[in-house]
């Protein structure tokens, strides 16, 4: 450690995660109980502080790991919050991040690790501190990415059906929106592929199965719901 600011106060920097995942028609985000003071049991979300050697960047992708066990997740900054009165322990500025994640992909062992539960974004308790704030914010910016960029897949199964694709784009952005209309856009894109495979789990007619084609988007990056 060098002498240099010695004159200046210093405080805490955190990350702080969320996280959304789209299961049984809803947009969830996954919180638990604090384990530590202050704020012990509240609703939370999960986070910890930066070490010495870590980017907030570095620091994020960790706390994801801890939490998920995914590596190379979908994940964005979405600002830093540094309130004077935000943590009555000490002075700290958390700097917040979401991901997406399919929720199958997640290990229900890490769920229960971790004493953490999926809850729909529109039915989330009060949280510790300004962690409601972060998520409002979160969701804000998914919402305005969600209809130029393709995000969305980051939170579906590698295949799934347009019913799905089209509850997700809806459960994102709050609001129902005309079926017919909806797929003519997707079957415009070419980097949404129908495949021949057929899922059967909601009928017995069955829908087809689609993917998306990373490859023909990123030659082609036009995306506009």
């Amino acid at each position: 450690m060098t002498t240099y600011y010695e004159e200046y106060s210093k405080v805490l920097v955190s990350v702080d995660c969320i996280i959304f995942g789209f299961d049984e028609g809803e947009l969830k985000i996954l919180i638990g109980k604090r384990k530590m003071d202050p704020g012990r049991d509240q609703w939370s979300l999960y986070g910890g502080f930066i070490h010495d050697e870590e980017s907030v960047d570095d620091a994020a992708n960790r706390v994801l790991f801890q939490l998920t066990g995914l590596r190379n997740i979908y994940m964005r900054q979405v600002g830093a919050f540094g309130n004077v009165d935000r943590d009555p322990g000490e002075r700290v500025i958390s700097i917040a991040y979401y991901a997406l994640i399919n929720v199958k992909d997640y290990d229900s062992n890490l769920q229960e690790e971790h004493g953490l539960k999926w809850v729909p974004v529109n039915d989330l308790p009060q949280m510790y501190s300004d962690h409601n704030t972060m998520v409002a914010k979160a969701h804000k910016m998914m919402q305005r990415k969600i209809s130029h960029e393709p995000i969305s897949f980051n939170l579906l199964p590698k295949l799934f059906t347009l019913t799905q694709l089209q509850k997700l784009y809806e459960a994102v952005c709050g609001e129902k929106v005309d079926k017919r209309n909806f797929r003519k856009r997707i079957k415009e894109m070419d980097f949404i592929e129908k495949t021949e495979l057929i899922d059967k789990t909601s009928s017995k007619r069955g829908a087809y199965l689609y993917r998306f084609n990373k490859m023909a988007y990123n030659e082609d990056p036009n995306f506009k719901l």
